[in-house]
């Protein structure tokens, strides 16, 4: 495994890069949704997939259906090189295309009647780009695990699906159900998303086919082929029973069946928080892959080597971080934010990886507040304390570097900082509202009135306004549109507080709880100095839950 420094450094690179050249053609094509791609709306794919680990080597085809939103004759595919187009059919005839770059525009010849049904086969091949270092540098990842035997695993957010499958990747458009039919040599074990219909064996192969009855981002579907042993359970869950499967190498059986025993837990804290688990007809799968983990939808992958904490560590310095397996939790979150609810443009990564980042200490606060954690107690205030304690810690994970917000239309998406500003921001609008039951019902409301649907920040942040009755238009410049982190200045003068924010956006007038002589009061700063009366001992103690800093002004 790298050490942990590595792997975020290569994190916060990986999403700046595209901070530092200009935008280009092949940008807007990926990240845009284009003429050739806004006149039809997915609603089946079938990826017919066969690997051969020995060549490192792919070839198979897409069976893309849709409907036809508006007539046109040029359809936007999108595969990315090495990978080559072998041949484009429609109704059993050949079509011609051009291809710019990434992006491939079929020559439709049959009409394309609105309100229709349509259906495109794309046959492909090559040998696909190898990942450096997935899952953030996508692509095939070709292993081999302790027996020599191969293990094979595919990862693609932000370098996108059209590494290594032919696809509309564009993640406005979700496909309605998909079929995944992967076919692996004989020795081997093809697990895909959704569930497990039938095997097919002959002499050298065999064929798994998977199928994923829910809508479906594009960097959520993923193959992995390995050695594998499965078992599984079934959890009592808010929509009755869900299946939960686990996959892992034959060697690491019986450590997966000890820390796997975090999953129907992580389930049933979420549930608690966000509501029933997004999936029931897919079920719910941990797979073990060589690299360390992906939100891979009904199909999260793993690759912490079966120790708690993020590759062992505590990335809050809290102690909490020791107290769950990391990426079960994280990855699982985000069955909730990025499976369930997706967004429509990579710049408003945040919703995925803020609420998710922010879903570690709910699950913390869960286990040891509500989850009987410490055996015959039951103690909220305790589980609240340990959350609090866990997202505050993350703070200093915060670099400050890029809005968290990127680009529109580019496939840009905005400063690393979208995972703990992200987190401490939704921590700072929980305590404003003074209402941890209006707070979870508001998570809840999110994951019911935006089931299964695509989103943009503006119809979050309108949610959140409306649902929490406060105009939160300013709190959301603030901490996702700038790198600035309020400051309220104070000064303390003959029993007078005076108080003021600096370093914020024009409007932003956030409450913020003190506590003088430990009595709780809220004080209400603006951009002008206000001045309340206090007794001459006493010394203000601001609420750390709060995400700004002080600053003390002094007559000197």
């Amino acid at each position: 495994m790298r050490t942990l420094a590595v792997v975020l450094v290569f994190l916060t690179v990986s999403l700046a890069k595209s901070q530092e050249h200009s935008f280009t053609e092949q940008d807007t094509l990926r990240g845009s949704i284009t003429p050739e791609r806004a006149w039809w709306d997915l609603t089946y794919y079938h990826l017919d997939i066969s690997v051969d680990p020995d060549r490192k080597y792919i070839s198979g085809s897409n069976t893309i259906q849709y409907n036809v939103l508006e007539p046109n004759s040029r359809l936007q595919v999108d595969l990315q090189p090495p990978l080559k187009i072998d041949k484009i059919t429609q109704g059993g005839k050949e079509l011609a295309w051009e291809s710019r770059g990434n992006a491939h525009f079929v020559l439709l010849e049959e009409s394309q009647p609105a309100n229709t049904s349509q259906e495109l086969i794309v046959y492909y091949s090559g040998k696909p780009v190898e990942a450096r270092m997935p899952p953030w540098d996508g692509g095939f990842t070709w292993r081999k695990d302790t027996n020599g035997n191969h293990f094979v695993a595919t990862s693609c957010q932000g370098i996108g699906a059209s590494i290594w499958w032919p696809n509309k990747d564009h993640m406005y458009d979700e496909v309605d159900s998909m079929a995944i039919s992967i076919t692996v040599p004989k020795d081997l074990v093809g697990v895909a998303n959704g569930r497990l219909r039938s095997v097919e064996k002959t002499k050298k192969t065999d064929t798994y086919h998977w199928f994923v009855s829910n809508p479906i981002n594009n960097y959520g579907v993923n193959v992995n082929i390995g050695d594998y042993v499965h078992f599984g359970e079934v959890f009592e869950g808010e929509k009755g029973p869900l299946n939960m499967d686990y996959y892992v190498l034959r060697d690491n059986l019986e450590k997966a069946k000890s820390q796997f025993t975090q999953a129907p837990m992580t389930i049933e804290a979420f549930e608690y928080w966000f509501g029933p688990y997004p999936f029931y007809e897919d079920s719910y799968k941990l797979v073990e892959v060589p690299y360390l983990g992906m939100e891979h939808q009904s199909s999260v992958t793993y690759g912490n080597g079966y120790q708690n904490g993020y590759l062992g560590r505590d990335l809050s310095g809290s102690g909490g971080g020791q107290l769950f397996d990391f990426i079960i939790v994280h990855e699982s979150g985000h069955e909730w934010f990025a499976n369930n609810i997706t967004y429509k443009d990579a710049a408003d990564m945040w919703i995925h990886e803020g609420f998710t980042a922010y879903s570690e200490n709910l699950y913390l606060e869960y286990l040891i507040g509500i989850g009987d954690f410490i055996e015959g107690q039951v103690n909220r205030e305790l589980g609240k304390q340990v959350g609090a304690k866990y997202v505050l810690g993350t703070r200093k994970n915060i670099r400050n570097d890029r809005p968290v917000i990127g680009q529109y239309n580019v496939n840009n998406p905005g400063s690393g900082d979208m995972y703990y500003k992200g987190s401490n921001m939704l921590h700072t609008l929980r305590q404003l509202l003074e209402d941890d039951d209006l707070w979870r019902s508001i998570l809840r409301g999110l994951n019911a009135d935006f089931y299964h649907q695509t989103v943009t920040t503006e119809q979050i942040e309108n949610y959140l306004s409306e649902k929490t009755g406060k105009d939160l238009s300013a709190f959301f410049d603030q901490y996702l549109r700038t790198t600035k982190i309020p400051v309220l200045e104070y000064k303390l003068e003959d029993q007078q507080f005076s108080f003021r924010y600096t370093n914020v956006v024009e409007g932003f007038d956030m409450p913020l709880r003190i506590y003088i002589d430990g009595q709780e009061q809220w004080i209400f700063p603006s951009t002008n100095w206000k001045t309340e009366k206090i007794s001459r001992e006493a010394i203000p103690e601001f609420d750390s839950n709060f995400y700004v800093e002080t600053r003390v002004i002094t007559n000197g």
